[in-house]
Order: structure tokens, then C-alpha cells, then sequence
């Protein structure tokens, strides 16, 4: 039993002793810095080591800068909904005021993004290819709030992948702060979205489908949307 409490001791005592190694990168980087004869590896080495690089960020950066991507395209989508429906022709104040909202949260949220990228030592990086596409942005009352759920279940799903990655604790994508953050500011919220946006074309559509004039159902629908 002695002999087991020994090895375990030493076990933990070696594993202790590697650990402190790992996590004194940028004190022995600092230390060569301060010698005489300092040189350029020197410097280097402080830069490479001294920095607020931790966790797995250099297995989820790529799919972070993909995320921030993401929603400024989806901000300028939501763009070309709102302004559609502020012309002369459409002149639906509601819907509007509607998608111009979730354009601007969408750009907040990739300003955000970017930040926390670079908050964990991460770089930046918007130079991912965007797909040539040719959806159709100008679309009727109904259709347009239902592109709209469709376009938040994609955000929640891309979500929900960088999550699964960052709580796989077999994996070197394995960190905690990442899988916290995007729980708590995207999963939490789309979901709050997702359910607001169902809400909108269930109610619209009984509207359409029981009243014989649907021109009045759409301004007073329009008109609960100017009112939220």
C-alpha cells in the first residue's frame, strides 16, 4: 500500500514538475530577452511566447473568422430585405424597421466576433472566398419572414458546429471559454430569434388564410410590426 501511495506521489509530483515547464514559455522567454547580447531571436522568441494565445483558438480561429463572415454577409442580406420593403412601390414600415434590425445585429455580432478573436491572440482574417450567388432578396410580406427563419436556423447550425467542436474533450479543439462564449451570446439569442420569427409567419399566415382581404391583413400586420 506504501509502495502504491509512493508512486502515485511521484506520478503527480513528475506531472506537476512538466506543468510548470509548459506554463513558464513567456518567463523564459523574457529571461533570454534580458541577457546581454540580446538578438533578434531573442525578440522573436518573447513575441511567439509572451502573448494571449491559450486553449485550442488555433484549431477554432478558422471557423470563428468563417462565423464573423457569416454574419456580415447575412447583414448586408438582411440590408436588401429592409430597403425593399422602405421603397415607394412596397412602402411597408414594419417589415422594415423589421429586417433593418436584424442587419444591424448582425454587424454587431461580427464586430464582436472579431474582437474576441483577437482577444485569445487570434488573427483576423476576412479573405475566405464568398459564394456567388442569385437569391432573390425582393420578395413578398410572408416569404420574406420565412427567408428570414431559414437564414437564422443556418447561423444557429454553424453555431452549434463551432460548440460541438470546442466541448469535444478528446479533441485539440477542446476549450471551454470558446464553447461558453458562443453558447452564451449566439446560441441563447438565435434562439430567442428563431422562435420570434416562427411566431411572425404562423400569425401572418392565419391572417392571410382567414380574412377575405388580405391587403388590410398585411397593413395591420405591417402596422403591429412599426408598433414592436
Amino acid at each position: 500500500m506504501k509502495m502504491f501511495a509512493y508512486t502515485l506521489l511521484f506520478a503527480v509530483c513528475s506531472m506537476g514538475i512538466v506543468a510548470q515547464v509548459n506554463s513558464q514559455e513567456c518567463l523564459t522567454a523574457t529571461q533570454d530577452a534580458c541577457r546581454p547580447n540580446i538578438n533578434k531571436q531573442s525578440t522573436t522568441n518573447t513575441e511567439s511566447s509572451c502573448n494571449s494565445r491559450y486553449g485550442a483558438i488555433g484549431h477554432l480561429e478558422d471557423d470563428l473568422n468563417k462565423f464573423a463572415l457569416t454574419h456580415i454577409i447575412k447583414n448586408f442580406e438582411y440590408l436588401l430585405m429592409s430597403t425593399h420593403f422602405a421603397n415607394y412601390d412596397m412602402n411597408r414600415e414594419g417589415f422594415h424597421k423589421l429586417f433593418r434590425g436584424y442587419a444591424d445585429s448582425k454587424w454587431e455580432k461580427s464586430i464582436e466576433l472579431m474582437k474576441h478573436i483577437s482577444k485569445r491572440g487570434g488573427k483576423v482574417n476576412m479573405k475566405a472566398s464568398i459564394p456567388a450567388t442569385t437569391a432573390n432578396y425582393e420578395l413578398y410580406e410572408i416569404e420574406s419572414l420565412a427567408k428570414a427563419l431559414d437564414m437564422e436556423k443556418s447561423i444557429m447550425n454553424d453555431a452549434y458546429y463551432i460548440h460541438e467542436r470546442a466541448i469535444r474533450k478528446l479533441e485539440h479543439s477542446h476549450d471551454p471559454e470558446i464553447s461558453h462564449y458562443i453558447e452564451e451570446e449566439f446560441v441563447e439569442k438565435s434562439a430567442d430569434t428563431i422562435r420570434e420569427l416562427s411566431g411572425h409567419v404562423s400569425d401572418l399566415s392565419k391572417m392571410l388564410g382567414e380574412s377575405q382581404d388580405n391587403a388590410l391583413s398585411l397593413y395591420l400586420f405591417d402596422d403591429y410590426l412599426k408598433n414592436l
